[in-house]
């Protein structure tokens, strides 16, 4: 999609490797005291560029052939390779569907997480993996050397390893995981433009989802969750408990290096700025807010209710491609009023609570 929003070009998901490690925040550790930090933040931002400009160059070329067509499946068809730090995907095929667990944890982290994501989709919304239609799932771990990032790039999981100081290994978060796939989920429905406001959606979704993945393997209700998006990333030391809070925007982290968490949580903050696509991870906190308020008022299991609500307008076909925060609000009301008087206006209070008008 090329439609110029305030001043940014609005691309779909399909288009740009949508990572979990937010550019604003690696251009802060790019200025890092710690000189071994500093490195590999540039190196992480020079290669997600690279990854970004290739990604374009493909969809310019043409569509990616068309892979035969599947039924429904009720298992997952997963492969896990090792990149071996090189930078060509997706390097030594280590392990596949059904086959025991191997010395290299990093391939059985990304090798279980796979598996949690499409349990999730299968188990709770009838969906068989990413495409609605068995697509199998690919990974390869250990891409370059401490590389800062995991990302879903249109058809396959990349982890990296991380640097050691800031991030650890980027398998052991299985909300990650979730969380990359679920741009897939969008990319084969919404296909949510990814920059600006729909870009923030784009984002918001993948968080909502991700963290009802974790929630859905802990068997975790609302109260229970933590609403954190990879807590399991940040290295002792750090002065932060995550990537993200969807429970409190702007309080996952406040450190010497990764600076001060920015999302807000009330559209009177909203940020305006052209890093990270017009803030697609930054004024994301905003939604993330709204689904957490509406998840904890409803309460019990958050995939039961407002889950379902999201998930229903992600695929129902009416969310355009360049939806804003009212537009996909106006959305959630009224599918949220198939479920209920109780859950429609959990779903109104959530939104007004964050300054997002559901009228008009």
């Amino acid at each position: 999609m090329t439609d110029d929003i305030r001043g940014f070009t609005l691309r779909s998901v399909a288009t740009t490797p949508c990572a979990i490690v937010p550019p604003h925040l690696l251009n802060r550790l790019a200025r890092a005291e710690d000189p071994a930090v500093q490195e590999t933040a540039r190196r992480t931002l020079a290669l997600d560029a690279a990854k970004r400009v290739e990604r374009r160059l493909t969809a310019e070329i043409g569509p990616t052939a068309a892979l035969p067509a599947r039924g429904p499946d009720h298992h997952p068809e997963r492969t896990v390779s090792d990149a071996e730090h090189r930078q060509q995907l997706p390097g030594r095929r280590i392990r596949g569907e059904g086959e025991d667990d191997v010395p290299d944890t990093s391939v059985n982290h990304a090798y279980h997480g796979l598996g949690a994501t499409f349990d999730f989709y299968l188990q709770t919304l009838s969906r068989s993996s990413i495409d609605g239609a068995g697509l199998p799932l690919d990974a390869s771990v250990h891409f370059r050397r401490d590389y800062d990032n995991a990302f879903w790039d249109g058809e396959q999981m990349v982890f990296g390893d991380g640097d050691g100081h800031i991030f650890g290994d980027f398998t052991q978060a299985p909300d990650v995981i979730g969380h990359e796939l679920t741009h897939g989920v969008t990319q084969y429905t919404a296909n949510l433009a990814y920059a600006g406001q729909p870009g923030a959606l784009n984002e918001h979704l993948s968080d909502v989802f991700g963290s009802l993945v974790e929630q859905y393997a802990k068997g975790e209700t609302t109260e229970d969750a933590n609403w954190l998006i990879g807590e399991e990333l940040l290295r002792p030391g750090v002065e932060g408990v995550a990537l993200r809070s969807m429970k409190a925007p702007g309080t996952a982290y406040d450190d010497d290096e990764l600076g001060k968490d920015p999302q807000p949580a009330h559209m009177d903050d909203f940020v305006q700025t052209f890093a990270d696509n017009g803030g697609v991870h930054i004024n994301s906190g905003i939604p993330n807010h709204a689904f957490y308020l509406a998840a904890t008022q409803l309460g019990g299991h958050a995939w039961d209710h407002v889950g379902r609500i999201w998930y229903d307008v992600l695929t129902g076909g009416a969310l355009a491609s360049d939806a804003d925060f009212a537009s996909f609000a106006r959305l959630t009301v009224d599918a949220a009023g198939a479920y209920g008087p109780r859950q429609r206006e959990a779903v109104l209070q959530a939104w007004d609570a964050v300054g997002v008008p559901t009228t008009g």
